[in-house]
C-alpha cells in the first residue's frame, strides 16, 4: 500500500513539473479544463502501466504521454514536441541516477529498502528535478525587457529548491549515523514530503503573479491606447470646427473676387477661382452621421479606404449612438474599423459595411461589420482573431478592448468567415 501512495505521489509530482513547464514556455489554445483533463488522463494511464514495474515501458511511456500532452494541446510540431519530452524525460532520469548515486557516494548504508528511505529517495529526486527544470524554464524563456523586474527575485526563489536539497541531504547523513526513533522518522518522511510540495507551491504562486502582472501591464497600455483616441478625436473635433469656420470665410472671399474679375472678362482668373472653390482642401467635412465623435471618425476612416481603394459604405441610424459615452464609442469603432481596413487591405474590389441601429421598441443597439478577408482567420484561445500587424507586443489590445466594451454594455459579440464570398462578420449587441 505505502507503495502505491509513494508511486501516486511521485505521478503527481511529475505532472505538476510538465503543466508548470508546458504553460511557463508555450500557449495553449484550449482552457486549463480541457489541458487538466487530458493530464490527468495520461498520467493515470502512466500509473498503471508502472504497477506493471517495467522499467523500460516506464521511460517509454512517460516519453510519449508528454510528446502527447504537448503535441495536441500547445500546438507544437512534433518535432518540437519530441525534443521537449526527450529534455523532460532525459533529465527525470538523469535526477534519479544522480540522487541515487550521491546517496550512495555519501550514504552507503542507504540502500533503499524502508519505506523512510524510499520517501526520501523520491522526495530528494524530485526536488532534484524540479530544480533544474525551474532553471531550464528561464534559460528558454531568456530575459525580456518587460521582464527585468522579475531577474532578482527569480534569483532569490532558486534559494529555495537548493536550500531544500540541503535539509534532504542533511537528514539522510543524521540518518546515516543515528538511527531515528519511530516517531521521528515518520515526522522526518512527513516534512521531506511538505519540502517538496512548498518548492512547487512557490514556483506556482510565482507564475502567478508573473502572470497577472503582465495582464496589469497590456491593461494600462490598452488604457492609454484608448485615452490617446479619445484625445485625438476630440482635438479632431475641435479642428474641424474651426475649419468648417475658415472655409465658410474663404468661400465668401472667393466669391467675392470672382464676381469682381467677371466684370473683366479674365478666364484665366475665374478658371483658377472656380479651381479653389472646387479644391478638396476647401470641401466642408463629410456628414456621414448626426452625431459629432463618431462622424468625425468615420470621416477619418473613409479617408483611409479611399487611399487604399477599398469601398466604405455606412448606414448609421439617427441617434443609435446617443447611449454610448464618447471614450467607449472611440475605442469601440476605432478598433472594429482598424480591424476591417486591416483585413481588406490589398485585396481587389474589397469592402467594408458599417451598420448601426438601434432596435425597435427596445434600448439594444447592434453594430454589424461586413468587410473583405483574403484568409481564413486564425483564432487564439478566446476565440478570438489573431492580428496580423508588425508591431510586437501589442497583439489582441483592440480585440480585447471591444471585448471590455462589449461586456460594459451588457452585449454580445459573435464573428464568423463566411468562405463563399471571403468576408469576416462581426454582429455587436449592446444594451446601454
Amino acid at each position: 500500500m505505502g507503495h502505491i501512495v509513494l508511486l501516486l505521489f511521485s505521478f503527481f509530482t511529475e505532472a505538476v513539473i510538465l503543466w508548470q513547464y508546458a504553460s511557463s514556455l508555450f500557449t495553449s489554445s484550449y482552457s486549463s479544463k480541457i489541458r487538466l483533463a487530458l493530464l490527468s488522463a495520461l498520467y493515470t494511464i502512466l500509473f498503471l502501466l508502472s504497477l506493471l514495474e517495467q522499467t523500460g515501458l516506464n521511460v517509454v511511456s512517460f516519453f510519449v504521454f508528454n510528446t502527447v500532452f504537448l503535441y495536441m494541446l500547445f500546438k507544437l510540431k512534433l518535432l518540437l514536441a519530441l525534443f521537449h519530452s526527450a529534455i523532460l524525460t532525459a533529465i527525470m532520469g538523469i535526477s534519479e541516477i544522480a540522487v541515487l548515486g550521491i546517496t550512495s557516494r555519501f550514504f552507503p548504508h542507504f540502500l533503499l529498502e524502508t519505506d523512510a528511505e524510499l520517501v526520501f529517495y523520491t522526495v530528494f529526486s524530485k526536488i532534484f528535478f524540479f530544480a533544474v527544470i525551474y532553471l531550464l524554464i528561464h534559460l528558454f524563456k531568456g530575459k525580456k525587457s518587460n521582464q527585468e523586474q522579475y531577474d532578482h527575485s527569480e534569483l532569490l526563489l532558486m534559494l529555495i529548491p537548493v536550500s531544500s536539497i540541503f535539509i534532504i541531504f542533511t537528514f539522510a547523513a543524521i540518518g546515516e549515523t543515528s538511527a531515528f526513533a519511530p516517531p521521528i522518522d515518520f515526522m522526518v518522511t512527513i516534512c521531506a514530503v511538505f519540502l517538496l510540495m512548498v518548492n512547487l507551491l512557490v514556483f506556482g504562486i510565482n507564475q502567478y503573479n508573473q502572470k497577472k502582472s503582465q495582464e496589469y501591464t497590456d491593461m494600462q497600455l490598452l488604457l492609454q491606447k484608448e485615452s490617446d483616441s479619445v484625445e485625438y478625436y476630440e482635438m479632431m473635433l475641435s479642428q474641424n470646427e474651426h475649419q468648417s469656420i475658415l472655409i465658410h470665410d474663404i468661400k465668401k472671399h472667393l466669391q467675392s473676387i470672382k464676381l469682381l474679375n467677371e466684370k473683366n472678362d479674365s478666364d484665366k482668373i475665374n478658371a483658377y477661382i472656380q479651381q479653389l472653390m472646387e479644391s478638396s482642401d476647401l470641401k466642408e467635412t463629410v456628414k456621414i452621421c448626426d452625431h459629432e465623435m463618431l462622424n468625425a471618425i468615420l470621416c477619418r476612416y473613409q479617408r483611409q479606404c479611399s487611399d487604399k481603394h477599398i469601398i466604405f459604405h455606412t448606414d448609421i441610424r439617427s441617434g443609435a449612438v446617443q447611449s454610448i459615452y464618447p471614450h467607449d464609442l472611440t475605442s469601440l469603432f476605432c478598433n472594429l474599423l482598424d480591424n476591417a481596413v486591416e483585413s481588406s487591405d490589398n485585396i481587389p474590389d474589397s469592402f467594408i459595411e458599417l451598420t448601426v441601429q438601434r432596435k425597435e421598441h427596445s434600448s439594444f443597439i447592434v453594430i454589424i461589420v461586413i468587410n473583405s478577408c483574403r484568409y481564413t482567420p486564425v483564432y487564439d484561445q478566446d476565440g478570438l482573431p489573431v492580428s496580423h500587424k508588425p508591431e510586437t507586443g501589442r497583439h489582441g489590445f483592440g480585440m480585447k478592448s471591444i471585448q471590455k466594451v462589449v461586456k460594459q454594455y451588457h452585449g454580445n459579440l459573435q464573428m464568423y468567415y463566411e468562405h463563399d464570398s471571403a468576408t469576416f462578420h462581426t454582429i455587436i449587441t449592446l444594451k446601454p
